[in-house]
C-alpha cells in the first residue's frame, strides 16, 4: 500500500484554499427577482432563466397582470428588474411618477395589431365604428399611430408617440374610441367593431397576430422594443449584464421562432 504524508502546514494551506474557493463560488452566485407580465412574456423569461443559471445568476420570476405594477414593484425594491415595457411607456411612467428606472438591454418586440370579430376587412370598417384602444398614454398613442398609418384617421403634424384622440384632425368615418385597460380589450372585442390589442394580451386570448390581425405595426425600425429595466442605482451591477445576456441569447431567439412563429421577435 502506498501512503501519502502531509505536514500540518501544507494541510492548513489546502484547507484555507478550499474554503477560499468555496466562498468565491458562493459569492459569484446571485439570486434576483424579475418582474414580467404573465403569459407569453413569462414563458420567454423561463427560457432566459435557464440560460442565466449557467452564468451563476438565479432568477425568481414574478408575474404581474397589470402594466402599472412591475415599475411600482421595481421602484419599491420588491423586485430587482423587470422585462415588459418599451421606451415610450417607461418615459410616460417616469414623467407621471418620477421613477428612477433605466433601460439595460433589449429583449423582444411585439408588433401591435388591430383585431375584429365583426369585420374581415380593415378598409371596410363602417361609419361610426366603435374602436377600443389602450388607455395608457404610450400604448394609446401607439394604437392611434397604427390607425393613422392605415388611413382610418389623421393626426396633426408633429404628434409624438403619446398621441391622444385630441390629436386627431381628420376622422372621415367618424369612428369613436373606447379607451380602456389594455388587458381588458380582448374581452371587450365582441362588443366593439374592433380594437388595437397588445400582442401579449392577444396571444393570451387565443388570437394569432400573424393571421388574425387585420393590420399590424411594421416589423422593422419599430420604436416599441421591450427591454430589461432596472433601478438607476443598479445599472452597473454584474447581475444586470448577465440578465441582458440571457435574454439576448441564441436559446431565447430559437424559442421565439419556434413558439411564436413571427408574432414575437428579437429586439436586439
Amino acid at each position: 500500500m502506498i501512503r501519502f504524508t502531509l505536514d500540518r502546514r501544507a494541510f492548513g494551506a489546502l484547507v484555507a484554499t478550499g474554503l477560499l474557493l468555496g466562498s468565491t463560488a458562493l459569492a459569484a452566485a446571485e439570486t434576483i427577482k424579475l418582474g414580467v407580465i404573465g403569459g407569453d412574456e413569462e414563458e420567454i423569461a423561463e427560457v432566459a432563466k435557464k440560460v442565466a443559471e449557467k452564468n451563476g445568476l438565479t432568477i425568481e420570476i414574478v408575474a404581474f397582470s397589470d402594466y402599472t405594477l412591475p415599475n411600482e414593484a421595481l421602484d419599491r425594491g420588491d423586485i430587482d428588474a423587470n422585462a415588459f415595457q418599451h421606451k415610450p411607456y417607461l418615459d410616460a411612467q417616469i414623467a407621471a411618477r418620477g421613477y428612477r428606472i433605466v433601460p439595460a438591454g433589449y429583449t423582444i418586440v411585439e408588433p401591435i395589431g388591430f383585431y375584429s370579430t365583426r369585420h374581415k376587412d380593415f378598409a371596410a370598417l363602417p361609419e361610426g365604428a366603435k374602436i377600443g384602444i389602450p388607455n395608457d398614454p404610450s400604448n394609446g398613442g401607439r394604437a392611434l399611430h397604427l390607425l393613422a398609418a392605415n388611413g382610418l384617421i389623421k393626426l396633426k403634424d408633429g404628434t409624438g408617440l403619446t398621441a391622444t384622440p385630441l390629436d386627431i384632425v381628420e376622422n372621415p368615418k367618424k369612428v369613436t374610441f373606447v379607451e380602456t385597460d389594455a388587458a381588458l380589450l380582448p374581452k371587450q372585442l365582441p362588443d366593439l367593431d374592433g380594437a388595437v390589442i397588445n400582442t401579449n394580451y392577444a396571444l393570451g386570448a387565443g388570437l394569432n397576430p400573424t393571421k388574425d390581425a387585420l393590420v399590424q405595426e411594421s416589423r422593422t425600425n419599430n420604436p416599441y422594443g421591450n427591454f430589461v429595466a432596472v433601478r438607476e442605482a443598479d445599472k452597473d451591477k454584474p447581475f444586470v449584464a448577465k440578465l441582458v445576456a440571457a435574454y439576448q441569447s441564441k436559446e431565447v431567439a430559437d424559442f421565439l421562432a419556434e413558439r411564436f412563429k413571427g408574432a414575437v421577435l428579437p429586439a436586439w
